[in-house]
């Protein structure tokens, strides 16, 4: 899409779909006064038939000379978030007519530049799709060629097309981790996590190392090995590094979840809780995604990237509940319940992390069901032992929009993952799931500043939302990137 910058008012620019933001409570004589007359009366008749008040995203359009005139709704206007569902709006308008020109007018935006991101944001994000495997395409529309946004106060600087080409950045390393997310399994395998980290890593400035096989065993990763043996496919630690140009200003650590299909293993899951397994692997999709960013945002921030790839089958080799697995870090713990196996996998990962004694550690991971019924599907739940870094995250997440709601770290639940027979367990009794799961995570990051983002509900949406399609979301990319911009 090839976006332009135009310091003009609504009205003044022609395109095929012209769409003018509308803040709610605002008059809105105001937002069309660069209408021609009739197109104005038009506009301002339907607005009140139909009552237009501007709420977040709601979309009102008029047709005149062969151009559709919308408006849409930003709420208050105040948050990054009402414009890019606004956004989001304005392409559904553009896809109706299948424009190849769109025109957004900022004009009511108290100050144009810092919702440019926003819109550019929804729209690109919600142009997405996955027809990888589809043979027949209702629509072959792929969005407008041209999009144009204007406001009599936006330059078309460096500043602000700075903030323009991150936005297309961000859009694309969402893209990347939706599309892994949404592969299937079949292909979708450790190894194939292992070929794309690899091929980031040849485009520059990202570091890749794998361990399998042998090597697995022989550092210890045993929660990995433990998961992968009933697999015919073989697990993979994959580590990155992102190093920028300058001094770093800090040292990262972002650990993913990478169970490419989880079936359970032998505590087999029942069939329908299978359908959507092949999104187990949304926290190593996040990891590979920044990795495909950070070279092209450079962030005064060293970034070390880790990924527990592995398959949760049940085959010959399968470890069986009441198997103990030895850890890097010398805890040992006792396996329950196989389809707990996220868990096992991220602690190997966690402990690399940990020996690198970075400034933090933050982990991504669709870890527990209990955390979907706790908060819901667009929500994740973030637990840690540092609070401003909890607080941070909180904070950026809402910047992002994608919400991040904090669970305590309950000390008296610890008797719930101890073990009669090793140092820990991996289930607890059954409540406080999300709570007892990173509680085991815990005991494999020492004393570094650590967070942990439980993904299971926002990771994977069942039906489309403002600005994702179906299927993988690619949640927390734009948190994490809002953060590591923060400290960098």
């Amino acid at each position: 899409m090839n976006i332009k910058l135009i310091r003009k008012k609504a009205g003044e620019v022609a395109a095929d779909v012209v769409v003018v933001a509308v803040r709610e409570g605002h008059e809105l004589t105001g937002a069309v006064a660069r209408f021609p007359q009739m197109l104005r009366a038009a506009v301002t008749a339907r607005a009140r038939r139909v009552n237009f008040k501007g709420k977040v995203a709601s979309t009102l359009s008029v047709q005149s000379d062969g151009c559709d005139f919308v408006l849409v709704g930003v709420g208050d206007g105040a948050a990054g978030e009402n414009w890019r569902r606004a956004a989001s709006a304005a392409r559904a308008a553009a896809a109706a007519s299948h424009a190849t020109t769109l025109v957004f007018a900022l004009d009511n935006a108290e100050h144009p530049a810092e919702v440019l991101g926003a819109v550019i944001e929804g729209l690109l994000l919600a142009g997405y799709s996955f027809d990888k495997y589809r043979t027949r395409k209702d629509d072959n529309y792929r969005g407008p060629a041209t999009l144009t946004l204007s406001a009599p106060s936006l330059k078309d600087d460096l500043r602000n097309r700075r903030c323009v080409e991150r936005a297309e950045v961000v859009c694309q390393s969402v893209a990347l981790a939706r599309d892994l997310v949404n592969e299937m399994s079949t292909f979708k395998t450790p190894s194939h996590l292992v070929s794309v980290a690899r091929g980031l890593a040849r485009r520059g400035r990202v570091r890749c190392e794998v361990w399998q096989g042998e090597r697995l065993k022989r550092e210890k990763m045993n929660g990995i090995v433990a998961v992968s043996a009933g697999s015919k496919n073989p697990g993979a630690l994959i580590k990155m590094v992102y190093k920028p140009r300058r001094r770093a200003r800090s040292r990262i650590a972002i650990v993913g979840k990478g169970i490419t299909f989880d079936s359970g293993g032998l505590s087999l899951k029942p069939a329908k809780s299978m359908e959507t397994m092949k999104m187990d692997m949304s926290g190593a999709a996040m990891v590979l995604a920044l990795m495909k960013a950070l070279p092209l945002l450079e962030p005064s921030v060293e970034v070390h990237g880790f990924i527990a790839a592995a398959e949760n089958m049940p085959g010959q080799g399968a470890q069986k509940p009441g198997d103990v697995i030895r850890y890097r870090n010398g805890v040992t713990a006792e396996v329950l319940n196989t389809d707990a196996e996220g868990r096992l996998v991220l602690a190997d990962a966690l402990c690399l992390a940990a020996e690198l004694e970075p400034d933090c550690i933050i982990d991504a991971a669709t870890l527990t069901g209990a955390c979907l019924v706790a908060l819901g599907p667009r929500v994740a739940g973030i637990l840690g032992n540092d609070q401003e870094l909890i607080e941070t995250l909180i904070a950026c997440g809402t910047e992002a929009g994608e919400p991040l709601w904090q669970l305590p770290l309950v000390e008296d639940y610890m008797e719930d993952i101890r073990s009669s027979v090793a140092d820990i367990k991996n289930v607890g009794s059954g409540y406080a799931g999300t709570i007892s799961a990173a509680l085991f995570l815990r005991s494999f990051v020492g004393k570094v500043r650590w967070a942990h983002l439980d993904i299971a509900g926002p990771a994977f949406t069942e039906r489309p939302l403002p600005y994702t399609p179906k299927g993988g979301t690619g949640f927390a990319i734009r948190t994490l990137l809002a953060y590591l911009d923060s400290i960098g």
